[in-house]
C-alpha cells in the first residue's frame, strides 16, 4: 500500500510537471506565431503612412498598437519575468507617431527573443505561483496571467489586421 501511495504521488507529479512544461511550449509558440503575424500586417501596409491612421471609429492606430504590444510584452515578460532592464513608458505607446516600419519590425523582433528566452526559464512552481504584480485589482497565477498576455496579442492583432484591410 505504501509502495502504491509513493509511486502515484511520483506519477501524478510528473504529470503536473510534463502539463506545465506543455503550457509553456504552447505559450511560446502561440506568441512567436503571432508576433511573427503582427510583423507580417505591419509589412502588409501598401502606404506606410497608413500605419499611423486614425479614423472617428478607430481610436488607435496600427502603429501605436504595435508599440503597446512590444511594450506589454516587454513590461509584463521580460522585465517582471526575466528580470531585463525594459522600462516602459505606456503613455508614448500611444502618443508617438511615425515611427518607421523597420524600426517598429525590429522591435517586434526583439520582442519574440525576448518572449522564447524568458519562457524558456520560467519554471513549474513559478506557474503556479501569483504573478509578481497586481495587474487587474486581484492576484491571479504566472499560468493565468500570461495565457492573457497570449489572448491580449491576439486581440489587438486582429484590430490591427481591421485596421489595415479598412484604412490602407
Amino acid at each position: 500500500k505504501i509502495n502504491f501511495l509513493i509511486i502515484s504521488n511520483f506519477i501524478f507529479l510528473n504529470l503536473l510537471l510534463i502539463k506545465s512544461l506543455m503550457l509553456l511550449k504552447t505559450l511560446t509558440k502561440l506568441f512567436v506565431r503571432d508576433l511573427n503575424k503582427l510583423k507580417v500586417e505591419i509589412e502588409l501596409y501598401n502606404n506606410e503612412k497608413n500605419l499611423w491612421v486614425l479614423d472617428k471609429t478607430i481610436l488607435n492606430s496600427a502603429g501605436n498598437l504595435c508599440l503597446h504590444l512590444v511594450g506589454n510584452l516587454n513590461h509584463y515578460i521580460g522585465s517582471v519575468l526575466g528580470k531585463t532592464d525594459y522600462m516602459r513608458q505606456r503613455d508614448l505607446e500611444f502618443s508617438l507617431k511615425d515611427i518607421p516600419r523597420k524600426e517598429l519590425i525590429k522591435m517586434v523582433d526583439d520582442t519574440i527573443i525576448m518572449v522564447e528566452k524568458t519562457l524558456k526559464k520560467v519554471s513549474n512552481e513559478e506557474l503556479d505561483k501569483d504573478y509578481p504584480l497586481i495587474v487587474f485589482k486581484e492576484t491571479m497565477t504566472t499560468e493565468y496571467f500570461l495565457v492573457h498576455l497570449a489572448t491580449h496579442l491576439a486581440y489587438h492583432l486582429g484590430q490591427i489586421n481591421y485596421h489595415r484591410r479598412l484604412l490602407d
